[in-house]
């Protein structure tokens, strides 16, 4: 079926094509009716080629990046949301009122009451949710921000015009507006990580997976003629790094022998909000002390 109706919009092409080569002709009726089938098949042409193009450019096994956050591993020590702002080169304030509530945070952590009485308050880690069905994508007026084809939601600094549509269709509330220009007075600036980009002031910014790291180990595995490992990835990211009882595990959910993949079939798995359909590809694992 494609390929006939390639053949018919090759041919109304060519038919376009003669027409116009006799431009000073006069534009009669039936010249008129071959003119508008030679445009309807020249559009069809280009979408199925557009198409096969892009069945094609798309490869076989592709990424499918997600995390698993153990609740029941969790201490609460904010270790990751300290080690994913020195990593990722989120700014810090000072304890000046008119920072509040406008601090930058890609992670952080939310801590809510428990659901058994008298227990000790729980500690959420709580990063973007790269959601399968993303609502900050669908607001954005420019195109700032979109849904990599390994399933990251990405944000590309340039091009945002600090509408902050994103944040409010958000959620989750995991995106930052950045209100001042970013500063690191003194010798701070010599902690910055040459591999993220800064942020200028006017635009919104948000957790990446470290997105960063990730091509460096796809980089490394293709010079090698292999596929990233499970090892390679479980704690790659900043946060997973240096969480000290291994509470968060990156990886592939589309390897189905990841430990991610592996983690997210478990009965104590849930998402935030799950009833949005947003489909988030950060995953938790209930508190379970029994075990």
């Amino acid at each position: 079926m494609m390929t006939r109706a390639r053949q018919i919009a090759r041919l109304a092409w060519e038919a376009v094509s003669r027409l116009w080569s006799h431009k000073d002709a006069p534009l009669s009726p039936e010249r008129r009716k071959v003119l508008g089938l030679g445009v309807i098949g020249a559009s069809l042409l280009t979408r199925n080629s557009s198409a096969a193009a892009s069945t094609e450019a798309s490869p076989v096994g592709r990424h499918k990046w997600g995390m698993v956050i153990d609740l029941d591993r969790c201490t609460g020590c904010e270790g990751c949301v300290v080690a994913c702002r020195a990593e990722n080169n989120v700014p810090t304030f000072d304890s000046d009122p008119k920072y509040k509530g406008a601090r930058l945070a890609w992670m952080s952590l939310a801590w809510h009451e428990p659901e058994e009485p008298g227990a000790l308050p729980e500690a959420l880690p709580l990063p973007c949710q790269h959601c399968e069905r993303p609502p900050c994508t669908k607001v954005c007026p420019v195109g700032a921000t979109y849904k990599d084809p390994e399933g990251i939601t990405a944000q590309i600094w340039d091009r945002c015009i600090g509408c902050r549509y994103c944040m409010a269709a958000c959620p989750y509330s995991r995106r930052s507006f950045n209100w001042t220009e970013p500063r690191w007075p003194g010798s701070l600036v010599q902690l910055l990580n040459p591999d993220v980009a800064t942020r200028p002031m006017g635009v919104v910014e948000k957790c990446t997976f470290c997105h960063h790291r990730i091509q460096k180990v796809k980089e490394r595995a293709r010079i090698e003629g292999r596929a990233p490992t499970d090892e390679e990835l479980v704690h790659l990211p900043a946060c997973a790094q240096a969480c000290p009882p291994r509470a968060i595990s990156f990886g592939d959910l589309a390897d189905p022998e990841s430990t991610v993949s592996r983690l997210s079939q478990s009965p104590r798995m849930f998402r935030l909000l799950d009833h949005l359909g947003t489909r988030p590809q950060v995953m938790y694992l209930k508190r379970d002390r029994r075990s």
